[in-house]
C-alpha cells in the first residue's frame, strides 16, 4: 500500500499562549513549510494531510478532526480514517511543532511498517508517538479509546503490535534529541537556538 503523511495541527498550544506553533519561524522558515518540503522529499507518499486547525498550505490537504476536542489521539484517528477511505493502509504522523525531522528518518520508519501495527521511536525520554507510523490496524483501538474518553496516545501502543525504534537506530539519522525536538513552550522555542548554533 502507498502510505500518506499527516501533520497534526489541531492543538490549542495552552503552554504557548495559544500560538499557532506551525507558523513559528526556524532558520528563517515556518515550521509547517519546512515539514511539507521535507515530506515532499519522501517520494513514496500518496498525500500530505493537515489535520485540524485553521492553518492552510497549498500542498497539504486539510482534514478536520472527526471527534473534536480529543487532542493528538483525535488527530491520529482522523488521519487513519481519511487514509482508510482512500484504501490506504499506512500513515506517518507528526506534530506540527517538530522542525528537524528528516525525510531519511520518515523513510526508515515507513520501511518498518511491515513489522508492526505502529512504528514508534523511543529514547530515554520515552515514546515519541507524534513522530511515528500507524497502520489501519490501529484505527479500531484508537476509535474505541476515543469513545470512552481514554486519550493517552501511548496507551494505544500497549494494545497493538508496536515496533519500537531505539536510540541506536535513530542516531543513524542525526542527533536524536534534535531530530525529535518539538516546541511545547516558549522555552522550548528558545532552546532551538542551541541546535541551530551547533550547525554553524
Amino acid at each position: 500500500m502507498v502510505p500518506s503523511a499527516a501533520i497534526l495541527n489541531g492543538g490549542r498550544a495552552r503552554r504557548f499562549d495559544g500560538v499557532d506553533k506551525s507558523g513559528l519561524v526556524v532558520d528563517g522558515r515556518r515550521i509547517l513549510d519546512r515539514q511539507v518540503d521535507m515530506l515532499q522529499g519522501v517520494s513514496r507518499l500518496r498525500s500530505i494531510l493537515l489535520v485540524g486547525g485553521a492553518t492552510i498550505h497549498p500542498v497539504a490537504r486539510p482534514i478536520a478532526d472527526r471527534v473534536a476536542g480529543c487532542g493528538p489521539l483525535g488527530g491520529i484517528h482522523a488521519a487513519l480514517a481519511a487514509v482508510a477511505e482512500e484504501n490506504g493502509d499506512t500513515v506517518f504522523v507528526m506534530a506540527c511543532d517538530m522542525p528537524y525531522v528528516t525525510a531519511e528518518l520518515v523513510d526508515y520508519l515507513l520501511d518498518l511498517s511491515g513489522t508492526g501495527d505502529a512504528v514508534v521511536p523511543m529514547t530515554e525520554r520515552g515514546y515519541h508517538p507524534l513522530c511515528a507510523v500507524y497502520t489501519r490496524a490501529c484505527l479500531e483501538p484508537v476509535a474505541r479509546r476515543l469513545r470512552v474518553g481514554r486519550l493517552k496516545v501511548t496507551d494505544v501502543l500497549d494494545e497493538v503490535k508496536t515496533r519500537v525504534v531505539r536510540e541506536d537506530e535513530l542516531e543513524r539519522f542525526g542527533q536524536r534529541h534534535r531530530l525529535l525536538s518539538n516546541v511545547n513552550t516558549p522555552g522550548d522555542y528558545a532552546a532551538l537556538d542551541c541546535f541551530q548554533s551547533h550547525q554553524l
